[in-house]
Protein backbone atom coordinates (compact mmCIF):
# COMPACT_ATOMS: atom_id res chain seq x y z
CA UNK A 1 0.00 0.00 0.00
CA UNK A 2 1.46 3.32 -1.06
CA UNK A 3 -1.62 5.50 -1.26
CA UNK A 4 -2.04 8.84 0.43
CA UNK A 5 -5.59 8.55 1.85
CA UNK A 6 -6.26 9.72 5.39
CA UNK A 7 -7.83 6.58 6.91
CA UNK A 8 -4.48 4.98 7.69
CA UNK A 9 -3.72 7.68 10.26
CA UNK A 10 -6.58 6.48 12.47
CA UNK A 11 -5.83 2.75 12.09
CA UNK A 12 -4.18 1.56 15.27
CA UNK A 13 -1.66 -1.23 15.58
CA UNK A 14 -1.96 -3.95 18.21
CA UNK A 15 1.18 -3.57 20.27
CA UNK A 16 2.44 -6.94 21.56
CA UNK A 17 2.62 -7.29 25.35
CA UNK A 18 6.15 -7.19 26.74
CA UNK A 19 7.09 -10.49 28.38
CA UNK A 20 9.55 -10.99 31.23
CA UNK A 21 12.25 -11.85 28.70
CA UNK A 22 11.27 -8.71 26.81
CA UNK A 23 11.76 -6.53 29.88
CA UNK A 24 15.19 -8.07 30.39
CA UNK A 25 16.06 -7.07 26.83
CA UNK A 26 14.69 -3.57 27.47
CA UNK A 27 16.99 -3.19 30.46
CA UNK A 28 20.26 -4.39 28.94
CA UNK A 29 19.67 -3.00 25.47
CA UNK A 30 18.43 0.30 26.85
CA UNK A 31 21.42 0.70 29.17
CA UNK A 32 23.88 -0.16 26.41
CA UNK A 33 22.07 2.02 23.88
CA UNK A 34 22.02 5.02 26.20
CA UNK A 35 25.64 4.50 27.21
CA UNK A 36 26.83 4.45 23.61
CA UNK A 37 24.71 7.44 22.54
CA UNK A 38 25.55 9.76 25.40
CA UNK A 39 29.10 8.52 25.90
CA UNK A 40 29.90 9.21 22.25
CA UNK A 41 28.05 12.51 22.45
CA UNK A 42 30.47 13.62 25.16
CA UNK A 43 33.39 12.61 22.93
CA UNK A 44 31.83 14.40 19.95
CA UNK A 45 31.45 17.64 21.90
CA UNK A 46 35.07 17.51 23.02
CA UNK A 47 36.26 16.87 19.46
CA UNK A 48 34.03 19.67 18.18
CA UNK A 49 35.80 22.13 20.50
CA UNK A 50 38.93 21.58 18.40
CA UNK A 51 37.22 20.93 15.08
CA UNK A 52 35.10 24.09 14.98
CA UNK A 53 37.87 26.75 15.22
CA UNK A 54 40.02 24.80 12.75
CA UNK A 55 37.41 24.03 10.09
CA UNK A 56 34.36 26.21 10.78
CA UNK A 57 31.24 24.76 9.15
CA UNK A 58 33.15 21.81 7.74
CA UNK A 59 33.18 18.78 10.04
CA UNK A 60 35.84 16.31 8.90
CA UNK A 61 35.93 14.34 12.18
CA UNK A 62 32.67 14.39 14.14
CA UNK A 63 30.40 12.78 11.49
CA UNK A 64 32.45 9.59 11.89
CA UNK A 65 31.44 9.51 15.57
CA UNK A 66 27.77 9.96 14.66
CA UNK A 67 28.00 7.16 12.10
CA UNK A 68 29.63 4.84 14.65
CA UNK A 69 26.80 5.47 17.13
CA UNK A 70 24.12 4.79 14.52
CA UNK A 71 25.73 1.58 13.30
CA UNK A 72 26.11 0.45 16.91
CA UNK A 73 22.40 1.06 17.54
CA UNK A 74 21.42 -1.66 15.06
CA UNK A 75 23.94 -4.07 16.55
CA UNK A 76 22.52 -3.45 20.04
CA UNK A 77 18.94 -3.90 18.82
CA UNK A 78 19.90 -7.03 16.86
CA UNK A 79 18.12 -5.37 13.95
CA UNK A 80 19.82 -6.20 10.61
CA UNK A 81 20.60 -3.18 8.44
CA UNK A 82 21.01 -3.78 4.70
CA UNK A 83 22.38 -1.02 2.46
CA UNK A 84 21.87 -1.22 -1.30
CA UNK A 85 23.15 1.11 -4.01
CA UNK A 86 25.90 3.69 -3.75
CA UNK A 87 26.06 6.90 -1.77
CA UNK A 88 26.54 9.82 -4.15
CA UNK A 89 29.86 11.66 -4.16
CA UNK A 90 28.46 14.85 -5.66
CA UNK A 91 27.49 17.87 -3.60
CA UNK A 92 23.83 17.99 -2.67
CA UNK A 93 21.11 16.35 -0.59
CA UNK A 94 19.41 13.06 0.19
CA UNK A 95 15.61 12.78 0.32
CA UNK A 96 13.84 9.76 1.81
CA UNK A 97 10.47 8.48 2.94
CA UNK A 98 9.83 8.89 6.66
CA UNK A 99 8.76 5.85 8.68
CA UNK A 100 10.09 6.12 12.21
CA UNK A 101 12.59 7.64 14.61
CA UNK A 102 14.75 4.73 13.46
CA UNK A 103 15.17 6.50 10.10
CA UNK A 104 17.67 8.89 11.65
CA UNK A 105 19.86 6.00 12.74
CA UNK A 106 19.44 4.13 9.45
CA UNK A 107 20.42 7.06 7.23
CA UNK A 108 23.32 8.13 9.43
CA UNK A 109 24.60 4.55 9.62
CA UNK A 110 24.57 4.24 5.83
CA UNK A 111 26.31 7.56 5.14
CA UNK A 112 27.56 10.75 6.77
CA UNK A 113 25.27 13.75 6.49
CA UNK A 114 23.17 16.32 8.33
CA UNK A 115 19.42 16.28 8.86
CA UNK A 116 16.97 19.05 8.15
CA UNK A 117 14.29 19.13 10.87
CA UNK A 118 11.40 21.37 11.89
CA UNK A 119 12.35 23.99 14.46
CA UNK A 120 10.21 22.35 17.17
CA UNK A 121 12.64 19.42 17.33
CA UNK A 122 15.37 21.72 18.61
CA UNK A 123 13.43 22.10 21.87
CA UNK A 124 12.52 18.45 22.42
CA UNK A 125 13.98 16.98 25.60
CA UNK A 126 17.18 14.96 24.97
CA UNK A 127 16.49 14.60 21.23
CA UNK A 128 16.90 18.32 20.54
CA UNK A 129 20.25 18.36 22.31
CA UNK A 130 21.47 15.41 20.25
CA UNK A 131 20.22 17.00 17.04
CA UNK A 132 22.02 20.28 17.70
CA UNK A 133 25.27 18.50 18.57
CA UNK A 134 25.26 16.49 15.35
CA UNK A 135 24.75 19.53 13.11
CA UNK A 136 21.04 19.32 12.29
CA UNK A 137 19.64 22.23 10.28
CA UNK A 138 16.44 23.52 11.91
CA UNK A 139 13.76 25.24 9.85
CA UNK A 140 10.65 27.18 10.86
CA UNK A 141 7.35 26.87 9.04
CA UNK A 142 6.73 30.62 9.07
CA UNK A 143 6.91 32.32 5.69
CA UNK A 144 8.87 35.21 7.23
CA UNK A 145 11.77 32.82 7.85
CA UNK A 146 12.00 31.65 4.23
CA UNK A 147 14.87 33.92 3.12
CA UNK A 148 16.87 33.24 6.26
CA UNK A 149 16.40 29.50 5.85
CA UNK A 150 17.43 29.60 2.22
CA UNK A 151 20.63 31.38 3.23
CA UNK A 152 21.37 28.69 5.84
CA UNK A 153 20.72 25.94 3.29
CA UNK A 154 23.02 27.60 0.78
CA UNK A 155 25.77 28.09 3.35
CA UNK A 156 25.67 24.44 4.44
CA UNK A 157 25.52 23.11 0.88
CA UNK A 158 28.44 25.26 -0.26
CA UNK A 159 30.39 23.94 2.74
CA UNK A 160 30.04 20.49 1.17
CA UNK A 161 27.47 19.12 3.61
CA UNK A 162 25.11 16.39 2.45
CA UNK A 163 21.73 17.44 3.81
CA UNK A 164 19.04 14.84 4.51
CA UNK A 165 15.33 15.55 4.74
CA UNK A 166 11.91 13.93 4.57
CA UNK A 167 9.69 15.66 1.96
CA UNK A 168 6.53 13.88 3.18
CA UNK A 169 6.53 16.17 6.19
CA UNK A 170 5.47 13.43 8.64
CA UNK A 171 6.26 9.83 9.49
CA UNK A 172 4.07 6.97 8.26
CA UNK A 173 3.07 3.38 9.04
CA UNK A 174 5.91 1.78 7.02
CA UNK A 175 3.71 0.49 4.20
CA UNK A 176 3.07 3.67 2.20
CA UNK A 177 4.74 6.77 0.76
CA UNK A 178 2.93 10.10 1.03
CA UNK A 179 3.14 12.84 -1.63
CA UNK A 180 6.42 14.73 -1.46
CA UNK A 181 6.09 18.42 -0.59
CA UNK A 182 8.22 20.52 -2.93
CA UNK A 183 8.83 23.45 -0.55
CA UNK A 184 12.29 22.45 0.67
CA UNK A 185 13.45 21.72 -2.87
CA UNK A 186 13.25 25.46 -3.60
CA UNK A 187 16.54 25.97 -1.75
CA UNK A 188 18.36 24.35 -4.66
CA UNK A 189 17.25 27.06 -7.10
CA UNK A 190 19.21 30.01 -5.73
CA UNK A 191 22.42 31.78 -6.65
CA UNK A 192 23.42 29.17 -9.21
CA UNK A 193 23.19 26.21 -6.81
CA UNK A 194 21.04 24.32 -9.32
CA UNK A 195 24.08 24.15 -11.61
CA UNK A 196 26.24 22.23 -9.13
CA UNK A 197 23.80 20.43 -6.79
CA UNK A 198 22.59 16.84 -7.00
CA UNK A 199 19.71 15.05 -5.27
CA UNK A 200 19.71 11.37 -4.32
CA UNK A 201 16.37 9.65 -3.57
CA UNK A 202 16.55 6.98 -0.87
CA UNK A 203 13.98 4.34 0.06
CA UNK A 204 13.71 3.20 3.68
CA UNK A 205 12.03 -0.22 3.76
CA UNK A 206 11.20 -1.91 7.07
CA UNK A 207 10.33 -5.60 7.17
CA UNK A 208 8.42 -6.47 10.36
CA UNK A 209 9.46 -9.40 12.59
CA UNK A 210 7.91 -12.74 11.60
CA UNK A 211 4.28 -12.94 12.74
CA UNK A 212 4.05 -9.21 13.60
CA UNK A 213 1.97 -6.46 12.05
CA UNK A 214 3.67 -5.20 8.83
CA UNK A 215 3.54 -1.72 10.40
CA UNK A 216 5.60 -2.83 13.41
CA UNK A 217 8.40 -0.28 12.90
CA UNK A 218 6.12 2.53 11.75
CA UNK A 219 5.68 5.48 14.10
CA UNK A 220 2.77 7.72 13.17
CA UNK A 221 -0.14 9.79 14.38
CA UNK A 222 -0.24 10.23 18.15
CA UNK A 223 1.93 7.21 18.97
CA UNK A 224 4.19 7.95 21.93
CA UNK A 225 7.94 7.77 21.39
CA UNK A 226 8.60 6.03 24.73
CA UNK A 227 6.10 3.26 24.06
CA UNK A 228 7.42 2.62 20.56
CA UNK A 229 11.01 2.60 21.81
CA UNK A 230 10.15 0.04 24.50
CA UNK A 231 8.43 -2.18 21.93
CA UNK A 232 11.48 -2.20 19.66
CA UNK A 233 13.91 -2.74 22.55
CA UNK A 234 11.85 -5.65 23.87
CA UNK A 235 11.50 -7.49 20.55
CA UNK A 236 13.38 -10.78 20.52
CA UNK A 237 13.68 -11.77 16.87
CA UNK A 238 13.75 -8.53 14.89
CA UNK A 239 12.82 -7.87 11.28
CA UNK A 240 15.07 -5.98 8.89
CA UNK A 241 15.78 -2.47 7.64
CA UNK A 242 16.85 -1.76 4.06
CA UNK A 243 18.35 1.54 2.92
CA UNK A 244 18.18 1.74 -0.87
CA UNK A 245 20.20 4.49 -2.56
CA UNK A 246 18.78 5.31 -5.99
CA UNK A 247 20.73 7.04 -8.76
CA UNK A 248 21.44 10.69 -7.94
CA UNK A 249 20.20 13.35 -10.39
CA UNK A 250 21.45 16.88 -11.12
CA UNK A 251 19.08 19.59 -9.98
CA UNK A 252 19.35 21.48 -13.28
CA UNK A 253 17.97 18.47 -15.17
CA UNK A 254 14.50 19.52 -13.96
CA UNK A 255 12.56 22.65 -14.88
CA UNK A 256 11.44 23.41 -11.32
CA UNK A 257 11.19 22.11 -7.75
CA UNK A 258 7.85 20.40 -8.34
CA UNK A 259 9.26 18.29 -11.16
CA UNK A 260 12.26 17.34 -9.04
CA UNK A 261 10.05 16.44 -6.06
CA UNK A 262 7.81 14.30 -8.29
CA UNK A 263 10.82 12.40 -9.65
CA UNK A 264 12.19 11.70 -6.19
CA UNK A 265 8.79 10.56 -4.93
CA UNK A 266 8.40 8.16 -7.86
CA UNK A 267 11.83 6.62 -7.22
CA UNK A 268 11.16 6.17 -3.51
CA UNK A 269 7.71 4.65 -4.17
CA UNK A 270 9.19 2.21 -6.69
CA UNK A 271 11.82 1.15 -4.17
CA UNK A 272 9.25 0.50 -1.45
CA UNK A 273 6.78 -1.35 -3.66
CA UNK A 274 9.46 -3.81 -4.64
CA UNK A 275 10.08 -4.71 -1.00
CA UNK A 276 6.62 -4.96 0.56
Amino acid sequence: MTGDGEDWKEARMDVPAITLAGWVRVLWRGALFGGVVYGCLAILLMVRVVERPLFGLRRPWTPWITQFVCKSAFVILRLPLVVRGRVMRQRGAVVANHVSWLDIFALNAAQRGYFVAKSEVEHWAAIGWLARATGTVFIARKGAEAKKQQAVFEERLRAGHHLMFFPEGTSTDAVRVLPFKSTLFAAFWSHGLEEVMWIQPVTLAYRAPAGCDPRFYGWWGDMEFAGHLLMVLAQGRQGRVEVVFHDPVPVDAFPDRKALAAHCEAEVRRGLEGRL
